[in-house]
Formats: C-alpha cells, structure tokens, sequence
C-alpha cells in the first residue's frame, strides 16, 4: 500500500517544479498510469514513492509518504530499493556496471545474496525479459532501447514488490514495447504494484486500473480503466494526452522493412542534379579491423560493416523520417553523417561541393538522444546563445518562446525535466543555423502538444531550405511532418 497525504514539495533553486496538495492511495497490485503534461509533477510522483525526495533531490518538503506501512523519510534508499524498484527516463542514470551481465546481477549482488540465488534471478530475468540476445555486451554499444531493456531486467532481479517506470516506452521500437507490454502484464499477474508515468497511451489500453491526471503540480483528474478508454482522441487531446489507440497503417509503417525491396542504391537512380547526395557511408563498431579494410572497402567487402549505405539522394526542405528497429543502425547513421564517428567512410555532396570527415560537422547539427550530452552551460539561455555563430539574444529569447522555454531561461539545463531538456536541445538546434539538422528520437520524453509543435518547427526548418533527419520511433511525429521514410535494417536503408 502506498499513501501520499496533503503532501507539498519545492524543488530547491526552482521557482515553480514540484507538487501541491497531493492526495493519492494506491493499493496494492495496482497498475496505475500517471499522465499529464511535460514538467506536471508526474515524476516527482515518482520520486516521492522510491524515495529519491527527501533524501537525494532536496528542497521544502511538507505532508505524509507511507510506503508498505512505514514513512518514506525515516527509511534508507538502501533498504527502499528491496522494495520499489525505478526505471528512469533515462536509464543511463542508472547504470553502475559496464557490461550487460554485471548490470542485471549487480542489485542481487549489492545486498548480498549467495551466488546461486544471484544466478537463479538472473537466469529467471533474462527468460522472463527476452534478454538473452543482450548478454556480453558493453553498455556503451547499445542503442536507447537496448539501454531501457536492462534497466528493466536489472530492476526486476531485485523482486521489489513495487516497480515505477518513467516513460518507459520513450526509446523503444514497436516490438520492444510489446515486450514491455508483456513484462507490466507479467508482474501484474504475480501481484506487483506498477506505477507507470507515460505520454504514449495505446499500448497500455489492457493493463492500467486506473489513470490519474495532473496538471501544474496537481492531480486535476482521475478515472478508472473503463471510464478512461471511452474519452475521445478530442477529449485526450484538451488534456495534451495522445490517442488510445493508432491507426493500424502506421503500425505496418514502422515495422515494415522495406519488404522483399532491395536496398535503395540498388533499386533507385540516382542522379548528379539532387540538391545532397550521400555516398559511400560504410561503418564498423569493430574499429581495429575496420581499420586494416578501410581502404580496401568495396560493395564485396561490406559485410565486415555495421551500416552499409552506399547511396540516398535528398533535396534540400525535405524531411527524411528515420525508422526501424532498436539496434538496426538509425542513431549510428546520423552520427556518421554528421561527422561524430571519425572512422566512417562517407561523404556527403551539397551543391557538387564535397563534404566528408571534420567537414561535415560544420554543415551539420544533432540532437542526440541523450540530451545530457550535449547541454554544457549553467542556463537555458546562455545553451542556446552558445549555438549561435554570433550571439542574438533577441532571436535566442523568440526561439525559447516557441518551445515554451521562456520561463526557464536562467534555469539550469540539468534542473529541467527529462522533456524540458530535450526542447532546449532542440533550441539549440535551431540557433546552430546549420544546412543539415539531425534529430535522434527528439519527441522521446513529450507530451502531446510539444510533440505537434516539434512537428511543427521542424516543417518550418524545412520552409526555410533546412534539410532534417529525424530518427523515430514515433509515428505520430512522422505522420505530422515527414516528407518519406527511410526504414534501416541490418546497417542498409530501405525506401518504405
């Protein structure tokens, strides 16, 4: 059982982050969808539960927190994480192994089970998961998705009776969600409590009980399963939600691997007119033996290669989706285009002019899917300013403005929410002025809303002659704005 009651929380250095008047009974073995807005105060929810506030994000805390009988303030995160176990929004946080097997043993290990019950869960984990396929790996090498995965599996080898989940479904492909889908139904049949903070709603129609709205650090509405699922897509739209259902052409979209087609540049003319042609972009994460061929590399050779791509013609405006599935490449090609993986093989032609290695990172932007990469200053505005190749903050305060981000401007990057920060990513995208703009999953972590005014702003980039690249595994985000997908599977790109 858990109970919140009259419970208020401040964020230190934050004007407005936190809760209010927060009033919240969850028995046990519910599955409970907490929904609402970017910056709403769903995750604080959830920080409250496992015990993160008090005792490791600080600030002016007043009400009640019981968590199976007990207060959460007088008990230790380490006796906390036996009993609730979180998978953050961005699973990275937390990570204390290297590799993929120490990771999902390293709770089991940290309170000192015996070495054969350590083995049991894991093996118990990795089946009940489908988490075999990950084993021996570094963590390093895996894609978002794979990341959620074991942040997954390393939680539940804890067997905590509650699990928490912040946007867990942000960073996977149509297959991974299904298995999470299974994993939430999975731990519900055994009992446990599951507490879901999500924007993408339809995978979830079956398993939640109940959903509880919050709206400005408040819980403005609740319902239960069957009241929730009779609101319209007009109705979920008023609250900023997305829809409880999607049209089935979009599934077949994004699961669809270019079917029997060949790869494009073995199916399509390509001519010298095109306004960007990439040519040759060939890419190994085995870098000693991509070394001793890299001058050899050939169509003949290609298979000691990660991402073969050996031709794709765009035009200038024209936003290209990125799809396919965890793993299969689509992060790992726009970093080769953009110049960050430095032992790619690759060059990019823009107006006859050739552009390849260090060149192409003055013609080119990401936004990583990982944002905290890449936010290095101590306020919104000064992230932003540093982007501009001569600061304007005039145009710097009309950028924050579009994405909602004015009242943050002074702000630290790193104090914001998980969708907070992907926006000033974004904005700092859209000050670099550069001809090529590469978004990594940038609607992982957005509400309904900002997911249309991301849509929005990237269709205005491409008015201006911006050409986008946008690696998705959200298809309402593709519908709203791409030109044509590009589906990449096994390191090739297909047309789809």
């Amino acid at each position: 059982m858990i109970e919140i009651t009259n419970v208020n929380f401040h964020y230190a250095g934050l004007e407005q982050a936190g809760v209010k008047d927060i009033n919240l009974c969850i028995p046990d073995g519910e599955c409970l969808l907490l929904c609402g807005a970017s910056g709403c105060g769903k995750t604080t929810i959830t920080r409250l539960i496992n015990g993160l506030i008090p005792h490791f994000y600080k600030g002016e805390l007043s009400g009640k927190v019981m968590v199976n009988g007990r207060k959460i303030n007088e008990q230790q995160l380490y006796d906390l994480a036996q009993v609730v176990g979180s998978v953050f929004q961005n699973p990275r946080s937390q990570f204390f192994s290297v590799d993929t097997d120490g990771e999902v043993v390293f709770g089991p290990e940290n309170i000192g089970l015996s070495k054969d019950e350590i083995l049991n869960r894991k093996d118990m984990v990795l089946h009940e998961l489908n988490l075999l396929k990950l084993m021996q790996r570094s963590l390093f090498d895996l894609s978002g998705g794979e990341k959620q995965k074991i942040a997954c599996g390393s939680v539940a080898a804890l067997l905590p009776d509650i699990i928490l989940l912040d946007e867990p479904s942000s960073n996977l492909d149509w297959d991974s969600i299904k298995d999470l889908a299974n994993v939430i139904r999975l731990w519900k049949s055994q009992g446990k409590t599951v507490i879901i903070s999500e924007h993408r709603l339809w995978y979830l129609a079956d398993l939640i009980d109940r959903a509880v709205y919050m709206e400005g650090g408040r819980i403005a509405k609740e319902w239960d399963r069957d009241s929730f699922l009779k609101l319209t897509e007009t109705e979920l739209a008023s609250f900023e939600l997305r829809p409880m259902t999607l049209e089935e052409k979009y599934i077949r979209e994004f699961n669809d691997n270019g079917g029997k087609k060949p790869p494009i540049a073995e199916n399509q003319e390509h001519s010298n007119s095109s306004d960007i042609q990439i040519r040759n972009f060939y890419f190994t994460y085995t870098p000693e033996k991509y070394l001793f061929f890299r001058k050899k590399l050939t169509p003949k050779n290609e298979d000691i290669c990660h991402l073969r791509i050996q031709s794709l013609d765009v035009k200038k405006g024209e936003i290209i989706g990125v799809i396919g599935k965890n793993g299969s490449g689509k992060s790992t090609f726009l970093r080769c285009l953009c110049g960050l993986e430095k032992t790619c093989i690759g060059k990019v032609y823009i107006s006859k002019k050739e552009y390849k290695g260090k060149g192409l990172t003055k013609i080119c932007y990401m936004v990583m899917q990982d944002v905290n990469h890449q936010l290095f200053t101590d306020s919104v505005m000064a992230e932003v300013l540093l982007s501009m190749k001569k600061e304007d903050e005039h145009e710097a305060e009309k950028i924050l403005k579009s994405l909602d981000l004015y009242e943050y401007k002074d702000k630290h990057p790193m104090a914001l929410s998980g969708g907070q920060k992907q926006r000033v990513a974004i904005a700092s995208a859209l000050a670099a002025e550069a001809e090529i703009l590469l978004f990594d999953e940038p609607t992982s972590g957005l509400d309904y809303r900002h997911m249309r005014e991301v849509a929005a702003l990237l269709k205005e980039l491409a008015g201006k002659g911006k050409t986008v690249f946008v690696s998705t595994h959200d298809p309402e985000l593709a519908v709203a704005c791409c030109d044509r997908l590009i589906h990449i599977s096994d390191g090739y790109a297909y047309e789809t």
